[in-house]
């Protein structure tokens, strides 16, 4: 591979994160936004806020498939984790 295509290459790769964090910030904002929709279902059906089992279920089912794409299934549980505390935060407003 020549300096010019690998540069090239290097370019078009930057561009695919690019677009992939956009994708990725895209869909957290969605899925807060569910939150805040069940937030509002739970408090009408006298639910709380937290729910563990249903929490590790996501989590576990994640991890599920983080392994399953091959990717680091420590970083995806951290991660939804991260996410699931920060839809509490929004359900509780």
């Amino acid at each position: 591979m020549t300096d010019s295509t690998a540069a090239t290459r290097l370019e078009q790769l930057r561009q695919e994160i690019v677009s992939t964090d956009q994708e990725l910030v895209r869909l957290i904002a969605r899925r807060l936004e569910l939150a805040r929709e069940i937030g509002r279902t739970k408090e009408a059906l006298g639910l709380p806020v937290m729910d563990p089992a249903r929490e590790a279920e996501v989590v576990r089912r994640a991890v599920e498939q983080a392994r399953a794409h091959g990717a680091d299934a420590e970083l995806v549980r951290g991660v939804l984790w991260r996410i699931i505390d920060a839809a509490r935060g929004v359900q509780d407003r």
